[in-house]
């Protein structure tokens, strides 16, 4: 089957948190965190296990698990309701961490029926940004990565509170 579609735009692309309603299961609404700049994506490097024996000359490996690095940045405008939004999404993370449950993550795209997800620990405070002259200004914020869930059904994040 040939592809239909060269390829989508990130116009439109919306990043979204929610927190467990029940632990371990994935959320059924997500909070759209607006002005996101952009989202750094998350490789997956396979580790590599020695399976030699003393008899072989040369080595040899077996995969191992992936690793995701650990960490995931993601840049935001930044404004006053964006700053209401991300403290907004800093505290219902405080809420769900105290109630044994897991902050879930969703990069959403229009194009497409599945988006990806990520099971992570935000920042308990914002830093505070570079400022150059005559730039946008931006904050970047980096999350802990307890679990990338890969791509599932997507939900669409809708407004956000805090604004």
């Amino acid at each position: 089957m040939a592809v239909s579609t060269p390829g989508i735009s990130t116009l439109g692309v919306k990043f979204g948190y929610a927190a467990e309603a029940t632990a371990g299961t994935k959320p059924t609404k997500f909070n759209w965190l607006e002005r996101c700049n952009s989202i750094g994506g998350i490789t997956l490097e396979t580790e590599q296990i020695d399976a030699s024996a003393l008899e072989d000359e040369i080595s040899k490996y077996v995969s191992g698990r992936q690793d995701s690095g650990g960490t995931w940045n993601v840049t935001f405008n930044i404004t006053n309701d964006t700053v209401s939004q991300l403290e907004a999404m800093i505290a219902a993370y405080t809420t769900a961490k105290n109630a044994n449950k897991n902050m879930w993550f969703e990069v959403w795209a229009p194009s497409l029926t599945k988006a990806f997800f990520v099971v992570a620990q935000p920042p308990l405070h914002l830093p505070m940004p570079e400022m150059g002259q005559n730039e946008l200004q931006t904050i970047e914020l980096t999350f802990t990565i307890q679990e990338y869930k890969g791509m599932d059904t997507a939900i669409e994040p809708t407004e956000a509170s805090g604004t």
